[in-house]
């Protein structure tokens, strides 16, 4: 059992912010920018 200290991290692209793993990214982590649909939203309306 991990805690939640020791899950892998990233940093948003949208927001740039930390983010941490969640179990709904977890086939798909490699390929995981944004940390919420907002950022993701938002960075697709500035480019």
């Amino acid at each position: 059992m991990l805690r939640k200290g020791d899950l892998p991290s990233k940093i948003c692209v949208g927001c740039e912010l930390p983010f941490n793993w969640r179990k709904k990214w977890e086939r798909d982590w490699d390929n995981v920018k944004y940390c919420s649909e907002r950022c993701r939203r938002s960075a697709k309306q500035s480019a």
